[in-house]
């Protein structure tokens, strides 16, 4: 597909990567020469130095031609613009980033009168993405499918712990549940494994199960941990404020450290229910006169990835029982999750991978289209969920008899309200939505699975 890129910065040089990589005819646009000049420099794209927002350089970008118009710039207003002018020169399809709170109630209108495709907020994105941790403390990151009946949750072998040392084809015997372990990185390596590769302490692995037995596992575990909901949150941002409202509405008592003065009064109209803090969320001295080690939760959400980094180790090392940084920079993001840090969340990750399914979507109008994506273990892992189609090569066969190509595995099928991890009798039916779990990037048809 022919992809028009406007505004290149964090979010939008990172999807220029990530489509230029899966195959897409990428135009990237930006104001800055040097960014332009970057991008052309490091992928396969072409870049134009210019004001998207103007009619002149759309032309030249040949938005006219594009499937998709893609605009992540700095202001909400000028990707508003520019999709606008992209749909009248007749680009198919346009995507736009608006994060501003003030506009959050009245998407769904601007997305029917300026005929927007898709509207993407980074900071609430982000912020439910942490919040469904928070709501599973024992899990690293947590991934939800079919509306929330499906989970995906990472978490470590503990060397004490009930898999240490079985393998995965008796994982459901010994812990209880009806899981499928789907991912396993170890020593910084990653596999989609088959039943006989075996566990140890200290692998990451992700598992798919059911909410409800994602719960009864960590029920058996003693991992739980519902009886501290209190939160507190470094850094009085957008996405703070959004999550903090999810939290305040779930009952959760939230306290915000901001050393912005003003913005602490602003946070203190925003979040009525909310204890507001003015004082620098870095000082070890502050936090512990706050009450550090009463928290069940920390949030390290300031605009410094290497702030939110040590101040999330040393509250791990108060031993605050769940602890989130907010790292944008993918080297830090990684060299983080290698560390003690179970949960760190990339806001320009969460936002590439929306558009990323909105997109791959888009590539298939007649197969089984993808429904949601997400990445897993640092991005290298795809969790995609399709609806199936109607197709004699997948449906109403024995998964046994199917080839499934290398590093692809059926996780799950979701068949109306029944949640089913497969094993070889099982079929995929037209209607059925398919969790598929991958090691390689651009999958938008379930036949792809196929080899």
């Amino acid at each position: 597909m022919r992809i028009v890129i406007i505004g290149c910065g964090k979010i939008g040089g990172k999807l220029a990567g990530v489509l230029s990589d899966e195959g897409h005819d990428v135009v990237a646009v930006d104001v800055s020469e040097e960014i332009a000049t970057r991008l052309s420099d490091r992928y396969d794209v072409m870049s134009l130095q210019g004001n998207g927002a103007t009619l002149d350089v759309q032309r030249e970008a040949g938005v006219d031609r594009a499937d998709v118009v893609i605009a992540t710039t700095e202001k909400d207003e000028a990707n508003i613009l520019c999709c606008l002018l992209a749909r009248k020169l007749g680009a198919k399809h346009t995507v736009a980033r608006v994060r501003d709170p003030a506009y959050s109630g009245q998407l769904d209108y601007l997305r029917d009168e300026l005929d927007l495709s898709m509207s993407i907020n980074p900071e609430f994105a982000t912020a439910t993405e942490i919040f469904r941790s928070i709501r599973n403390p024992a899990a690293g990151k947590v991934e939800t499918f079919a509306g929330g009946r499906v989970e995906i949750i990472e978490t470590r072998v503990r060397e004490d712990g009930q898999l240490a040392g079985v393998a995965l084809k008796d994982a459901q015997r010994v812990t209880g549940v009806k899981l499928l372990i789907c991912a396993v990185e170890r020593d910084s390596e990653v596999v989609i494994p088959k039943g006989d590769f075996v566990l140890k302490a200290g692998d990451r692995i992700s598992i798919v199960a059911s909410n409800r037995e994602v719960q009864e596992l960590f029920r058996r575990w003693g991992m739980l941990r519902r009886g501290n909901m209190s939160v507190l949150l470094i850094g009085g941002s957008r996405t703070a404020v959004y999550l903090a409202r999810q939290l305040l509405a779930a009952r959760y008592g939230v306290t915000v450290i901001d050393s912005d003065r003003e913005r602490c009064l602003e946070l203190t109209d925003l979040l009525p229910g909310a204890n507001i803090v003015c004082g620098d969320g870095t000082d070890p001295e502050l936090l512990d006169e706050e009450g550090l080690r009463d928290f069940g939760t920390l949030v390290a959400l300031t605009g410094d990835d290497e702030n939110n980094i040590i101040i999330s180790l040393f509250a791990a090392s108060r031993g605050v029982g769940k602890v989130i940084a907010k790292v944008n920079r993918t080297e830090l993001a990684e060299m983080a999750s290698d560390s003690l840090l179970e949960s760190v969340v990339s806001p320009r990750s969460v936002c590439a991978g929306y558009i990323l399914q909105y997109v791959r979507s888009m590539a298939n109008t007649e197969g089984s289209n993808v429904e949601t994506l997400y990445r897993l273990v640092g991005e290298r892992v795809e969790a995609l969920e399709f609806l199936a189609a109607d197709d004699p090569e997948l449906t109403a066969k024995p998964l046994r008899d199917l080839h499934v190509r290398k590093n692809h595995l059926i996780a799950c099928i979701i068949r109306g309200e029944s949640v089913i991890i497969p094993g070889g009798s099982d079929e995929i039916r037209q209607g059925d939505h398919v969790v598929v779990v991958t090691t390689e990037n651009g999958l938008d048809d379930l036949r792809g699975i196929l080899s």
